[in-house]
């Protein structure tokens, strides 16, 4: 991949509000590919898991085939960036998770599903984000509550608790950014994602 060359950055399509995400990243110059197959997957640079409701979202996952493909690519190392019910997919443990509901155990994290509250709980924070200069404003929907950061970077908390962490090339936040008007997060996620490809090129280089 060329400098010139735009990062393709998959969003999983399958609920929620992957369409935002879609339109950031491509605001921010990378390519967005929306993800409804397994073949949608193959060429990306990197992948946006985005909220939604988890439990929904795994049945679809399941349904459409994706659910090993997804995983598998996320645990090879892919940059993955899961937002709200996003972060509930990347997390290994799920403490009030329905009856037969998993996830990918990506992060190390411990979280509880709408920890935050029900939809009419919803409310905006301004965060401290380690990499950012001022407050982030974080839209918390239905969030997850990460309990337990277990060994994972913390990158912002509010109230004590984790709302955005980071474990080598994949990084979850409990809130929504991709509703917030401010970019910064996607573009910290696009660095990550070119440190992935940097990372690859001299390893391809050296070998």
């Amino acid at each position: 991949m060329s400098e010139d060359t735009p990062v393709t950055i998959g969003v999983l399509a399958m609920q929620g509000a992957f369409a935002d995400h879609a339109r950031v990243l491509e605001r921010l110059g990378a390519r967005a590919r929306l993800v409804r197959s397994e073949a949608d997957l193959q060429g990306i640079d990197g992948l946006v898991l985005p909220g939604g409701e988890s439990t929904s979202m795994q049945i679809l996952l399941e349904r459409m085939g994706l659910w090993e493909p997804v995983r598998r690519l996320v645990l090879d190392g892919m940059p993955t960036l899961g937002t709200c019910a996003g972060m509930i997919l990347l997390s290994r443990h799920i403490t009030d998770g329905r009856q037969g509901q998993r996830s990918f155990d990506a992060l190390p994290i411990t979280v509880r599903r709408n920890g935050y509250g029900r939809q009419v709980a919803s409310f905006e924070a301004p965060l401290t984000v380690e990499g950012l200069d001022t407050p982030f404003p974080g839209i918390f929907i239905r969030a997850p509550l990460v309990e337990d950061p277990g060994g994972a970077e913390v990158l912002s908390t509010l109230d004590g608790h984790p709302v955005a962490v980071r474990q080598g090339r994949v990084m979850a936040l409990g809130f929504h950014p991709e509703l917030s008007g401010d970019d910064r997060l996607h573009r910290l996620f696009l660095d990550l994602v070119a440190g992935a490809g940097e990372l690859a090129a001299g390893e391809q280089r050296s070998a």
